[in-house]
């Protein structure tokens, strides 16, 4: 899942050298952008197991197995399409939702939360695992770009759906874990725009405004988090 901004000022260590998309769609991607999408899809089914839905695991989606998880068109044609259309300068794509029976929670309004929240943790978490090989590659003396590309897009692709799907408006699990936090009359409000939610996102994403005032800010934080925590594994490497 790809949107417009670029990276943020080349402040972090983790950070690819900042081109004019976030994501460019080449081999060293293949394998982070296949472990993120799995990764995120598998942890919202699990936590949902956790609390007491069991729909995801019942129908063999609480898995690391990627082709679970692909949607042949919101996760290959459609990427694809819009990449030869724009000339790589907009990629959007997603993976086959998880089913998740909000009803079968524990505490479903409370537990929404957790289970919106579960599929950006794991990018987040993702993006640290891509980053500490990168700081090993790098202090054992990998010299082959490729590996160490990978490892930088590893870290760019997770950030960048960790940020993006924090964005709060439904159907994004920012928007999900929003619904679930809010007062039940505001929650009931929000929920209602879900329907039409896909479509507000893409506009917002065209307009600039997700990029600018959500994406840019967020990936900037985050990338400055991932070199504190870091921090002490460079240090010892270094």
């Amino acid at each position: 899942m790809r949107p417009l901004p670029g990276p943020p000022p080349p402040t972090s260590t983790l950070q690819p050298v900042p081109t004019a998309n976030t994501i460019q769609p080449t081999p060293t991607y293949a394998l982070p952008v296949l472990c993120a999408i799995t990764a995120h899809e598998a942890a919202h089914g699990s936590a949902a197991r956790h609390y007491g839905d069991g729909t995801a695991a019942f129908l063999g989606r609480v898995t690391l197995n990627p082709l679970k998880h692909i949607d042949p068109i919101g996760t290959i044609a459609m990427p694809l399409f819009l990449y030869i259309a724009t000339g790589g300068a907009f990629v959007f794509g997603y993976a086959k939702p998880v089913p998740v029976n909000f009803g079968q929670l524990r505490h479903p309004k409370r537990d929404m939360v957790w289970v919106a929240l579960a599929g950006p943790a794991s990018n987040l978490a993702m993006a640290l695992v891509w980053g500490a090989l990168l700081i090993v590659l790098d202090g054992v003396g990998v010299t082959e770009p490729f590996f160490l590309k990978m490892c930088q897009a590893g870290v760019l692709v997770n950030v960048v759906m960790w940020a993006f799907n924090l964005f709060p408006l439904p159907p994004l699990d920012g928007g999900r874990g929003l619904v679930g936090l809010l007062p039940r009359g505001a929650a009931l409000a929000v929920s209602r725009i879900e329907p039409w939610g896909f479509f507000i996102v893409m506009g917002l994403v065209v307009a600039g405004v997700v990029s600018d005032l959500w994406m840019r800010p967020l990936m900037g934080f985050t990338f400055h988090l991932l070199d504190f925590v870091l921090a002490p594994l460079q240090a010892l490497i270094g």
